[in-house]
């Protein structure tokens, strides 16, 4: 089938976090499933690539603005299926991706481009599929502007909300600017009544299908405690709103060939697992016995992550039990201030690097004994995979892709240690259990950390149920 696939981050061009990553990864392996599948993000100043001319230029309108754009594509790495970029500097050649004043502007600019594309290089989507607030308008595009167009007469879409919270909010005086006044009727008009226009609630409104990254964090959005005020319209859309799981990369992620390591491990052989902890304890100048458990956090820490909780727990819990602690991750200044304050409290226990490092973050999911993400809402999450992908099991709050992935850990099944409640005691309670069951023995914790290990958890394994939809939209295709 042909996809047409637009997202404002692709891996590695463009990437703040995980939707950067599900950019590359869904699209290459339906390439590699043999479908046309037309990838399409902002020419950013960041993106570093070999670029090649595939349309140099292309001139439309947009209400009171005459774009001029070009089209250029690079291979994905390890794939060569092409994507392609939209050029344009006065929008795009800038320092970061969001918070410009003028992102209502970018944004629609590529939702537009993206089909402008598709006209000129005559690719009739089967699937339009789009990502998140910036990509919210194009079903309504599809529906108004491109609707006479016979190349998108079939063309179905699909709207993938990573995270909720995020919903392209801007005044609703700029709907004239992004060319959308013929449309107004089909904006989202409570909205407009209060003065606004938010990509997202367009996407919702108009997508053919609406899925999020996990089958729990798809429920929990129709609730008002995770809604984020869009409960009530995601309800009305419950018939097409489908959770899909996102996966891992198997390749960059598996702990037998892992580029980063010193050492490498199996589930059948673990043996260089503990040559990794001896390695990451030395390069942390962390002290103490082998045997004392290693708990790791790789993290953006920020409010959405649990740290307020780690703040109230963790001082406790390094007084009362033996454990080291590593945390990597750069954020908002009370949280990093927080850790670099413990690391100066218990300096044979605590190491704490801000930032991010790729082969830190790969040495701690391998080193480690335990991953420590407490999450208050987690739509699907990445780290708690690779942390069963390298036999550590994680401590999570059961939400989201968390609930989804980690299971508690009874009598020889389940893999990891989950708390229901978000307080200091639910945490508490998860770590101690942890810290518990590694004492009892190396036998039982194999067993456990096996079970992760043994887990399906590649894009190889959910990108099935991505083209089951697609066919469902569009019968006899494929």
């Amino acid at each position: 089938m042909n996809v047409l696939f637009v997202s404002s981050e692709v891996a590695p061009f463009a990437k703040t976090g995980g939707l950067g990553d599900v950019g590359a990864a869904l699209p290459r392996h339906l390439h590699e499933r043999g479908h046309d599948v037309r990838v399409f993000l902002p020419l950013y100043r960041s993106v570093q690539a070999e670029l090649t001319a595939v349309l140099p230029e292309m001139t439309f309108a947009m209400g009171p603005h005459t774009v001029r754009a070009s089209i250029l594509s690079a291979p994905l790495p390890r794939s060569g299926m092409p994507v392609y970029f939209v050029r344009c500097p006065s929008l795009y050649d800038r320092r970061g991706i969001y918070d410009a004043p003028d992102d209502h502007l970018r944004f629609a600019v590529l939702n537009r481009a993206a089909l402008e594309a598709c006209r000129a290089l005559r690719f009739s989507p089967d699937i339009a599929h789009v990502n998140d607030w910036p990509t919210g308008l194009l079903p309504l595009l599809l529906r108004t502007s491109f609707a006479q167009d016979p190349l998108f007469a079939k063309t179905r879409s699909v709207l993938t909300i990573h995270n909720l919270g995020h919903q392209g909010t801007f005044p609703a005086s700029a709907v004239p600017d992004m060319g959308l006044e013929p449309a107004r009727a089909l904006l989202h008009q409570d909205d407009l009544r209060q003065g606004r226009v938010r990509f997202l609630t367009t996407g919702i409104l108009h997508a053919n299908a609406i899925t999020t990254v996990s089958p729990t964090y798809a429920r929990e959005i129709q609730t008002f405690e995770r809604g984020v005020g869009l409960d009530g319209l995601l309800r009305t859309r419950r018939d097409v709103l489908f959770g899909i799981l996102n996966g891992i990369d198997e390749d960059e992620w598996n702990p037998s060939s892992d580029r980063h390591l010193p050492h490498h491990f199996s589930v059948e052989d673990l043996s260089g697992k503990a040559r990794c902890k001896t390695a990451l304890l030395d390069a942390l100048r962390l002290r103490g016995q082998a045997e004392m458990p290693l708990v790791g956090l790789v993290s953006r820490l920020v409010w959405q992550k649990g740290i307020d909780l780690c703040m109230a727990v963790l001082p406790r819990l390094l007084r009362k039990r033996p454990f080291r602690l590593v945390v990597l991750g750069n954020g908002e200044q009370r949280y990093t201030q927080f850790f670099a304050r413990l690391a100066d409290a218990f300096p044979a226990q605590v190491s704490y690097q801000s930032g991010f490092d790729e082969t830190r973050a790969h040495w701690i999911e391998a080193g480690c004994d335990l991953f420590l993400m407490p999450s208050r809402y987690e739509p699907c999450g990445l780290n708690q995979m690779y942390s069963l992908r390298y036999g550590t099991p994680p401590i999570v709050h059961k939400t989201g892709g968390l609930a989804d992935t980690v299971q508690q850990w009874d009598r020889g099944r389940g893999t990891g240690f989950v708390f229901d409640h978000f307080d200091e005691a639910g945490l508490t309670w998860a770590v101690e259990r942890a810290l518990d069951v590694y004492a009892q023995g190396r036998a039982q914790w194999e067993v456990l950390q096996r079970n992760g290990m043994r887990m399906p958890l590649g894009w190889r394994h959910r990108i099935g149920e991505y083209v089951e939809l697609y066919r469902k939209l569009r019968p006899g295709i494929g």
